[in-house]
């Protein structure tokens, strides 16, 4: 296919409903999108075999393949995001949906304003992992870069050693697009993530883990909350607090963001996966998205939630202000056992000192 001048998103809508076909066309193409429709299963795979395609939205329940193996089969053929959506609400839920291969699903009838928002939304997520993947290339180039000065036993060793401080930087060059997003999204997050990792070292410092798994938290922890790229504004920014229904897409921001991390060969950002699935999670088993208890939660995680949760609580948001230390503390030292595994946090509020001095330095550098 010639894709030569190809820049607004290619949607396929697959509905065996014309009615419904037309109607998500109208809207979408009311928005400056390029739609193709199908009326079933086998159409669509034509289209996309011969069509380059971002998103396609398709209804799970139709003639011959169902929506479900519609998914499946075009991963051989395609990368496009997909929306799922279905009217038969008893024999679907999220899980096996999204477990499909699916980045949303959305319950008929469908409106217009519903549509649009999920639509924008998993079309900046696809975005954001095409970046990611951009950043991944230049890492890669670096390090093919370093091999090469690496085989060349004339190159002295302060040639071998700047080529070392470019691989560091490309690493770093990495996760900061990585969380570029976010930093778009909550005008806080900048200042958050530093005083986060920082945090973060401290802690795995004092726990006594190595030099390399300490330097890896350092770099991966600002990557935790990189899923609320995912989350409509209206909802991160909320001055007030959330309904039920908000919460839960609220909370959806961990699972997004292990997906962005997902399948990296480099242990950062594998760590950097972790974090986001686990640092909600708590050590009674109270937390999100599993419901993970104890040393099931990963340890980097249980770092995060400790230097989350305090970073959270003691800095201003749209919708609070920042806590005072004092009752900070007690919060902090209420969730010991419950929340927080005991040594972190023990180790965490016995490095208070260290912590007031970080959170200073990050704040007055602002």
């Amino acid at each position: 296919m010639d894709e030569e001048g190809y820049q607004e998103p290619h949607l396929l809508v697959v509905d065996d409903d014309e009615a419904s076909r037309n109607l998500y066309t109208e809207i979408l193409q009311a928005e400056g999108y390029k739609c193709f429709k199908a009326a079933n299963a086998n159409e669509a795979i034509s289209i996309l075999n011969e069509t380059k395609i971002d998103l396609m939205l398709t209804d799970i329940v139709m003639p011959g393949l169902s929506g479900l193996d519609l998914m499946k089969k075009i991963r051989e053929i395609s990368d496009a995001h997909v929306i799922a959506f279905t009217g038969f609400i008893k024999d679907y839920d999220f899980q096996m949906v999204i477990q499909s291969g699916a980045h949303d699903f959305m319950l008929k009838p469908v409106h217009r304003q519903e549509l649009l928002t999920r639509v924008k939304r998993v079309l900046r997520e696809r975005l954001f992992i095409e970046q990611r993947n951009a950043a991944y290339k230049n890492l890669e180039a670096a390090n093919q870069q370093l091999l090469r000065y690496a085989d060349d036993l004339n190159q002295n060793f302060q040639e071998l050693k700047f080529a070392l401080q470019n691989l560091q930087k490309a690493y770093l060059e990495a996760i900061h697009r990585l969380v570029i997003a976010a930093e778009f999204k909550d005008e806080d997050t900048a200042e958050h993530i530093v005083r986060m990792s920082r945090y973060c070292t401290v802690i795995a410092e004092r726990l006594g883990l190595a030099r390399g798994e300490t330097q890896n938290i350092l770099y991966a922890s600002p990557m935790h909350d990189v899923g609320k790229i995912g989350i409509p504004d209206s909802i991160l920014m909320k001055p007030g607090k959330l309904s039920e229904q908000e919460w839960e897409i609220m909370k959806k921001h961990v699972i997004i963001g292990e997906k962005i991390l997902a399948n990296s060969e480099a242990e950062v950002i594998k760590m950097g996966a972790q974090i986001a699935i686990s640092h909600h999670e708590k050590w009674n088993g109270q937390g999100y998205p599993k419901g993970l208890s104890g040393k099931q939660i990963p340890l980097c995680g249980r770092i995060s939630a400790v230097a989350d949760v305090f970073d959270a609580l003691t800095s201003q948001r749209p919708y609070k202000k920042a806590m005072p230390l004092e009752k900070t503390l007690d919060i902090m030292k209420e969730g010991r056992g419950s929340h927080f595994d005991p040594d972190i946090i023990d180790v965490f509020l016995e490095n208070m000192d260290d912590i007031l001095r970080i959170k200073g330095e990050v704040d007055k550098a602002a």
